[in-house]
């Protein structure tokens, strides 16, 4: 099999799970497109180092998420900038929810929380993703637990609204 062959077996196993999980990080679903896309355009420009690779998958998370906070920093250095509106017809109201909590999060908090609780990953895969030790990652874990609890406690139940309305 060679490099471009593997390159696209990935591709075709993973894409679509790789941008849900960057799309918990960037709180953007045209940028975590982007930035998977940026990841998979890296493989193969390095298709020979992928092609022996035990766990490309991890390996294009890890580009992805590190494509996500170059490009954050260097949007916040540009200018503050509202996020791209989600595309309300591919979401439902809970999901909504949830990534508009999660926008609002620290960055650093809203990756380990996004990893970890959206992608699955362990602690220790949040901390090699993201490159930083094990312990950090629990602390912006419970961190961030606490943050999201405290903006979805002041989201108002739909339900609840209406009966009050």
């Amino acid at each position: 099999m060679t490099g471009s062959d593997r390159v696209r077996e990935v591709f075709e196993a993973s894409y679509r799970r790789l941008v849900g999980q960057l799309y918990g990080v960037c709180g953007d679903l045209t940028e975590a497109e982007e930035v998977v896309a940026e990841a998979f355009a890296r493989a193969v420009q390095h298709e020979r180092t992928f092609a022996r690779l035990d766990n490309p998958e991890a390996w294009l998370r890890t580009v992805a998420v590190n494509v996500s906070r170059s490009r954050f920093r260097r949007a916040r250095m540009a200018a503050s900038r509202q996020p791209a509106p989600v595309h309300p017809t591919t979401l439902d109201d809970d999901r909504l929810v949830l990534m508009t909590a999660l926008r609002r999060l620290p960055a650093a908090q809203r990756e380990a929380i996004a990893l970890h609780y959206l992608a699955d990953l362990p602690v220790a895969q949040v901390a090699e993703a993201t490159g930083v030790p094990v312990g950090t990652v629990k602390t912006r874990l419970s961190r961030g637990r606490v943050a999201l609890a405290a903006l979805l406690d002041t989201v108002p139940d739909s339900a609840e609204e209406a009966a009050h309305g």
